[in-house]
Parts: C-alpha cells; structure tokens; sequence
C-alpha cells in the first residue's frame, strides 16, 4: 500500500540527523508496489461480513470496489433499504468506489430474437420468473442501482456493472455497453470461493490457493456474505490474504485506477459535465 506522511521530508531529515540516524528514502510507487496492483471487489449478498469487511479494509487502508443489488440481508432487510444508508455512506466516505449488479439481482438466461434477453430476477415482484427483457429495460434494471444508491447517500455509482453469477450474453453486454456501463468480471485467480461448501473448499485451501496464483491486475471477487457457506471466508481469508499480499509487494486499488476502466470513468465525467449534473 501507499501511505502518506504526514511530516515534512525536511523536517524528517532533520530529526533523522539529529538522532544520529540516515534518513529513510521515501518510497516510489514502483518500490511500493513492486509486484503489481489487485483490485478486491465484493458483491452484496446476506451482508453477514459486511461490518467485518468495511473495518478490516479501513484498518489496512485499502480502497475496493462494490458491486451492489437489492438482495435480502441477515437482518430481514435488503441491502438497498434506508436501514443500510449509514453503512453506504460510511463506504462512500472511505473512498471506496461502486458499481450496479441489478437492482433484483436479474439472471441472465439467454439471448431471444430481436435483441431481446431472456432473465429471472431473484428478488423483487417478479422473483423467480422468468421474463423476456428488452435492452432498454434490462438497462433500465442496471441503473435502478444508481438511482437508489444517489437516494441513500447522495452519490452517484461509478458506471461499472456486474451480471449475477458473471454470465453474459451478447445482448446484455450490448445493452450494457448502450447505458454507458462496462461489464467486470474477475480473474480466474481472483474467484475467493466464498460461495462454495467449506466442507469440500475449507478457507485455509481458499487463501493458499490466492496467495500463490494471483497477479499483477488480477480482480478479485468476493461477497459482503454467503447463506449457504458455515464456515464464513472473511473472518478467516480476507486478513490473511491482504497481509499476505503486501508482503509479497502488492498493492490494492479500485477499479476506478484500472486502466481497462480508465476511458468509460473519462466519459461518464464527461457526460455528467455536458449536462451539468454531478
């Protein structure tokens, strides 16, 4: 990670000195993050490790990106409900950045003819059934996540989106594309596990696995919490994997710093400017 002094080089010369000590050398970028750069991403889900993963991130200083649907929460809740404003806003204070996963959490089934998209929404008034979207709607779907996000904490997402399970299509890559959002997906390295059953996939095999195969670049993709996983992955992989990370010289960022997502952040300014809206 970079951090940044809050004392004056010459005033830290002159102590060094006077101590009878060689001044420390600031760090470059390229010494502080001489193996590269990983961008943590998390998607919203029964947000049990939500409190956990935003103080863990504070307390190594590291900004990451979220992915955000309106999806049921431990609490009884959804996670774009009011009750979850002050934890949004906390985010949004942090500097983290954000992005849409549908507002419903919508499948992606498969492409129909005349550029329509087959889906299921798994929550909302239409859970569970299937629907046949056109690209404005399933646009419209995407940018719920926005409007409501703005609602709650009076900043707007950043234009990245990510399907539900990471399936695209043609069509919903289009449609996408078309609202001005650029899909994420996430490295095959990058896939935490925290999904699967900790019977067969235990966390420590999930750490060793990330410790050795991530890479310069690499997304990686996790949860703010799993129903189905009894052995919860943040409390046992998420403060092991950043320490380890660092030592071994990475960096953390968020996708706003990525350079696949650099232009689709210059032309979101870009427009918002030329409409005079923030």
């Amino acid at each position: 990670m970079r951090f940044l002094s809050l004392v004056k080089p010459g005033l830290a010369a002159a102590a060094a000195l006077a101590a009878g000590l060689a001044p420390a050398q600031p760090a470059t970028p390229q010494q502080a993050c001489g193996a590269g750069t990983i961008y943590l991403t998390f998607d919203t889900g029964s947000q049990s490790q939500a409190q956990y993963i935003a103080q863990t991130l504070r307390r190594h200083h590291i900004k990451a990106t979220f992915f955000m649907a309106n999806e049921k929460t431990v609490n009884g809740d959804y996670t774009l409900d009011p009750s979850w404003a002050p934890f949004w806003k906390s985010l949004v204070a942090d500097g983290h950045a954000f992005g849409s996963h549908t507002f419903d959490h919508v499948y992606a089934k498969r492409d129909l003819p005349e550029g329509k998209i087959e889906v299921k929404p798994q929550f909302g008034a239409n859970a569970g059934k299937l629907a046949a979207w056109s690209p404005q709607q399933y646009c419209d779907e995407i940018k719920r996540v926005d409007q409501r996000f703005y609602e709650l904490t009076g900043s707007h997402v950043d234009h990245f989106w990510r399907t539900p399970g990471g399936h695209t299509t043609p069509h919903t890559l289009a449609a996408g594309g078309a609202c001005g959002y650029k899909h994420v997906a996430w490295a095959d390295a990058g896939f935490s596990g925290d999904e699967l059953p900790s019977d067969k996939w235990p966390n420590q095999m999930l750490l060793e696995r990330a410790l050795k195969n991530l890479r310069d670049g690499d997304i990686v993709m996790a949860h703010l919490g799993i129903w189905s996983r009894k052995d919860p992955w943040a409390p046992a992989v998420l403060e092991p994997l950043i320490s380890g990370l660092e030592k071994k010289g990475f960096c953390f960022a968020t996708l706003r710093d990525n350079p696949e997502y650099l232009q689709g952040q210059a032309d979101k300014l870009h427009r918002r400017g030329l409409n005079g809206k923030g």
